[in-house]
């Protein structure tokens, strides 16, 4: 069964970082490219960045040079570093491999 599990939200002020992490059971993730999403408070949906099987990497414009999208493969985990922080980077934040998705995980910019 396969199972994809985020972590590292929290809250934390504008100008910070945070560095979630999506692992997997059941399936490994460097076979094919990873996405992280995120729903912002009464927004639709968007993409974050993705990381290919060939690793390489791709990042929205309005995050480019905040956030970076790595993998681990030892430890079957990618990594979403976010830093330079602002509030409107508020949102629910989700791991997606083909077509298994996490729960997601909170991520709160605020003072």
């Amino acid at each position: 069964q396969v199972q994809i599990v985020e972590s590292g939200g929290g809250l934390v002020q504008p100008g910070g970082s945070l560095r979630l992490s999506c692992t997997a059971s059941g399936v490994t993730l460097s076979t094919n490219a990873v996405t992280w999403y995120r729903v912002p408070p009464g927004k639709p949906r968007e993409l974050v960045a993705t990381i290919t099987r060939s690793a390489q990497t791709l990042v929205a414009d309005s995050m480019k040079g905040r956030f970076t999208i790595s993998r681990d493969n030892a430890n079957n985990t990618v990594y979403l570093q976010m830093d330079s922080l602002k509030t409107e980077d508020t949102a629910v934040y989700y791991c997606k491999h083909l077509q298994w998705w996490g729960q997601g995980t909170q991520v709160t910019v605020s003072s």
